[in-house]
């Protein structure tokens, strides 16, 4: 080969691996940006009961083993994380407590990913539900359905009325922060199970005929946040089938959700460390991340 063309083919050589390896550097630093991770909701976010406590913000019960962090920690994401036990959907645009800021504040144009449960506490749904029937169940000595007898559809009526427009609106305010972001919007993991557990009453006292009423209810909770995340363009979480068997009746080890007496967690009926991370899991999972 003529020495002018061997420079020519040296000289396209080398510019050939010049472009490849900056290529590769470029894909390398891209591969590295951490994503910018905003996580709100209410405790069943915050984890409320799990220890460590975030001591950052005492009154929201936050726990640093939430599964916002386990993802985070996992995925390498940069985590601004305002989850805040007792939290409805009105405190997404409106302060919780004094010195909380509205947690959609949390929420950037910046932001890439978003998670969140919301919706247990609006109408007082869950705590309302479980102390009522675990009042009704303890009087009737676990026989009977003594809480649908009183309450009837009471809790499903406020869920559709009250509940699905406050989704909504507190999702499209998460969505007009970060038109760009991806936001998880996590269903609730089982409470109890489908039928009554004779054996789990001393733990969860609730009448055998209202734990099936409970379940519905719960079911109908997370197929309304469902609706809500899709109707706002949000990518919904389901743990239908992922938490079956793993509910507050279950042994320590094997439930995510602690029962309402006699349990592991200072703050009953809400999910344990093991609950959190396999929400975490999921999460991941369901999003293709990690």
């Amino acid at each position: 080969m003529h020495m002018p063309a061997l420079r020519h083919v040296m000289t396209a050589t080398a510019a050939a691996a010049g472009a490849l390896a900056l290529g590769l550097t470029g894909s390398t630093a891209q591969a590295a940006t951490p994503l910018h991770y905003a996580a709100l909701g209410d405790s069943y976010s915050a984890a409320s009961g799990v220890l460590p406590v975030d001591l950052s913000s005492p009154f929201c019960l936050r726990s640093t083993a939430n599964y916002p962090h386990v993802l985070a920690s996992r995925t390498g994401a940069r985590l601004t994380d305002v989850t805040c036990g007792a939290a409805q959907t009105k405190d997404f645009t409106a302060s919780q407590y004094l010195g909380v800021a509205p947690q959609v504040n949390a929420v950037t144009a910046d932001t890439d990913l978003v998670t969140l449960t919301i919706g247990g506490n609006d109408n007082g749904t869950f705590i309302n539900a479980i102390l009522s029937c675990g009042t009704a169940g303890v009087l009737s000595g676990g026989q009977g359905h003594p809480c649908k007898d009183k309450y009837g559809t009471s809790f499903d009526d406020a869920i559709d009325a009250n509940t699905y427009p406050a989704l909504k609106k507190a999702l499209g305010s998460v969505r007009a922060k970060a038109p760009g972001a991806r936001v998880a919007v996590l269903g609730y993991p089982w409470i109890t199970p489908a039928t009554a557990d004779p054996s789990c009453f001393a733990k969860l006292p609730i009448a055998s005929g209202d734990v099936p009423y409970l379940h519905a209810m719960q079911a109908h909770l997370n197929a309304v946040v469902r609706r809500a995340a899709e109707e706002t363009g949000a990518t919904y979480v389901d743990f239908e089938q992922a938490s079956a068997g793993h509910d507050a009746c279950q042994s320590p080890g094997t439930r995510w959700i602690e029962p309402l007496l006699f349990g592991q967690n200072i703050v009953p009926v809400h999910p344990n460390a093991l609950g959190e991370q396999r929400m975490a899991e999921r999460t991941m999972t369901v999003l293709g991340l990690g």
